[in-house]
């Protein structure tokens, strides 16, 4: 039992100010709590399975720069997407996307897929052996999303007591800072630690930025404060 709270606090601890958590306060702007929580959820157990069970094999079949590239691209659109206007648009939106909890628990997976945490869950379950697998799973998993409750709940906050449009606003700061980082880690992992890696991101954020200026002309503005 000392094990298992150990694991869950180590995990709480290490993802808060993590992006994952940044990220759950920008996805209030978008989708509802219920949503937010089963897609969250089912990601991270579905992530803290891979770490606890088939992460070394997965970190060898997938390549790190194709995950992180992905990623940035999620980022980009989930930036892009916040400068649309909240009214009918929204579900309209949303329908396009695909389910709301589809979406959610892709862009967490993606976003937490060979982060910190799960290098953290594998470094457990490697000491601990596959007797204790099922305990390190789940306390791996009850401190991360404890952690990540806390950001939804910040978000939740933020947009009722802020001026509408405030958290669509700060939505679309942390994704695209978050696309841009993401986009040039990807590419470090593909093309080395030079500059090109900033070019690269520095390219794919001047696509973004034509993407978002078209956006903004097409609905007059940026969202209202």
């Amino acid at each position: 039992m000392l094990l298992f709270f150990q694991i869950l606090f180590t995990m709480f601890i290490a993802e808060m100010g993590d992006k994952t958590q940044l990220l759950m306060i920008a996805m209030t702007s978008r989708y509802k709590l219920r949503d937010i929580i089963i897609g969250t959820a089912t990601s991270i157990l579905a992530l803290n399975a891979i770490a606890v069970g088939l992460g070394a094999v997965i970190s060898e079949l997938i390549p790190g720069w194709l995950i992180k590239i992905v990623a940035a691209a999620a980022f980009f659109y989930f930036a892009w997407s916040s400068l649309k206007q909240e009214d009918e648009e929204e579900e309209e939106a949303s329908a396009k996307e695909g389910h709301p909890i589809r979406v959610i628990f892709g862009t967490f997976f993606l976003a937490e897929l060979g982060d910190k945490t799960q290098l953290t869950a594998i470094a457990f379950a490697a000491n601990t052996g596959l007797q204790q697998a099922l305990s390190v799973w789940l306390a791996c998993s009850i401190g991360l999303f404890a952690a990540d409750l806390v950001g939804m709940m910040v978000g939740y906050l933020l947009g009722s007591k802020m001026p509408k449009g405030f958290l669509n606003t700060l939505a679309f700061i942390i994704f695209a800072v978050f696309g841009f980082t993401t986009m040039a880690e990807g590419a470090g992992l593909l093309l080395g630690e030079g500059m090109i890696r900033w070019y690269i991101a520095i390219a794919a954020a001047a696509v973004f930025a034509v993407a978002c200026f078209i956006t903004w002309r097409k609905h007059g503005g940026c969202p209202n404060p």
